[in-house]
């Protein structure tokens, strides 16, 4: 009875820690091309009484990497701007991410250093939907990348720049610090942003607006210091300053058309290459009767009659039977002609034999 009542607080204790364990861990479901923003909230990690607000003053910094690394996957970044400020998990993922990954987030209190952990489970997986082949990315110098990462700004953002694009359903395909670009750090003055490259996608096509600011012309004029080709009106202004000289656009391509031309376009020269062989080799040659007919009668009489004397003298040279010359022999000696027996060794016969 007594070890029942002591293994019975342990196990209360257990179960408790277990469902905490249970509460700290999150699931996610990142799509593959579309960009990721998570918030890591103060009152997240916190462990204060609930109805009870956060106070501002309280400094919490983040630490995540991935579950059995020391970093981060390569396609998530995080970034916070101070410890009163929220913390962001964000990025894109690639189609070679897909699956499932775990991240592993540490808030530390600052004012009374606890430590508080959790687990985010990304399920990454295919968007559903059509495809988004026209791809466009902005430049907004007005704002840094903590900035943009709440839905509000993106949402803001999307919105305003649906009135240069086609009507269509706009997607927000990635965020990127201009830091992360080779950007500048900007000096610490009021209004002074680090800036934060946006790539907006959408399955409609470019307006005649974008297609003018982005057009060879346009980069010229902004080489030049002159302002862009932009010939329709801001909708993003005021509230978000996009820099029109750094807008890229990336239109649909058609793969099909590539592969085929990569696949065509060698096989036809390899068969016009073969048709032009077989043409030279069977249908050029000259032939025998057709030279003999263009060599006149003295040159082939000439030619046969030096093949037979060459030929004749040939079965001559074969047909004689001619002893060997004696010089060609082994040890001849030139008084005698006497040839050494085969048994003699030769390494004991003097060269010169003795003169009788």
């Amino acid at each position: 009875m007594a070890a029942a009542l002591i293994w019975i607080p342990l196990l209360s204790g257990l179960l408790t820690e277990l469902g905490v364990t249970k509460a700290q861990q999150t699931i996610l479901h990142p799509l593959v091309g579309r960009v990721f923003v998570h918030t890591l909230d103060h009152e997240t990690f916190l462990r204060l009484p609930e109805h009870v607000a956060v106070p501002p003053t309280i400094p919490v910094t983040y630490q995540a990497h991935l579950q059995g690394h020391p970093d981060l996957p390569r396609w998530l970044r995080y970034t916070q701007r101070s410890p009163h400020h929220p913390g962001f998990l964000y990025g894109t993922p690639t189609p070679g991410d897909r699956g499932r990954q775990v991240i592993e987030v540490i808030a530390y209190n600052r004012d009374n250093f606890d430590t508080t952990r959790q687990r985010l489970v990304l399920l990454i997986g295919n968007p559903e939907g059509p495809l988004i082949p026209y791809q466009a990315e902005f430049l907004v110098r007005s704002h840094d990348v903590e900035e943009m990462l709440p839905s509000t700004f993106a949402s803001r953002f999307l919105t305003a720049l649906g009135g240069l694009w086609e009507p269509g359903d706009l997607q927000l395909l990635n965020i990127t610090s201009a830091l992360d670009r080779g950007g500048r750090v900007p000096l610490p003055i009021e209004g002074r942003k680090e800036g934060v490259y946006i790539k907006v996608g959408s399955a409609s096509p470019f307006s005649t607006c974008l297609k003018m600011v982005a057009s060879p012309d346009s980069h010229a004029r902004c080489a030049q210091g002159q302002p862009p080709l932009l010939s329709c009106y801001d909708t993003l202004a005021p509230h978000f300053r996009v820099d029109w000289c750094n807008v890229s656009l990336a239109p649909a391509r058609d793969f099909l058309t590539d592969a085929l031309v990569t696949l065509l376009v060698p096989l036809l020269v390899a068969l016009l290459l073969t048709l032009l062989l077989a043409y030279v080799m069977c249908c050029r040659r000259e032939g025998r009767l057709k030279r003999d007919l263009a060599t006149s009668d003295i040159q082939l009489v000439h030619h046969d009659t030096i093949r037979g004397n060459t030929e004749e003298l040939r079965q001559m040279a074969a047909s004689r039977e001619v002893p060997r010359p004696l010089s060609t022999l082994p040890m001849f000696n030139i008084r005698t002609g006497e040839r050494l027996p085969p048994q003699v060794d030769s390494a004991q016969v003097p060269l010169i034999l003795d003169q009788h």
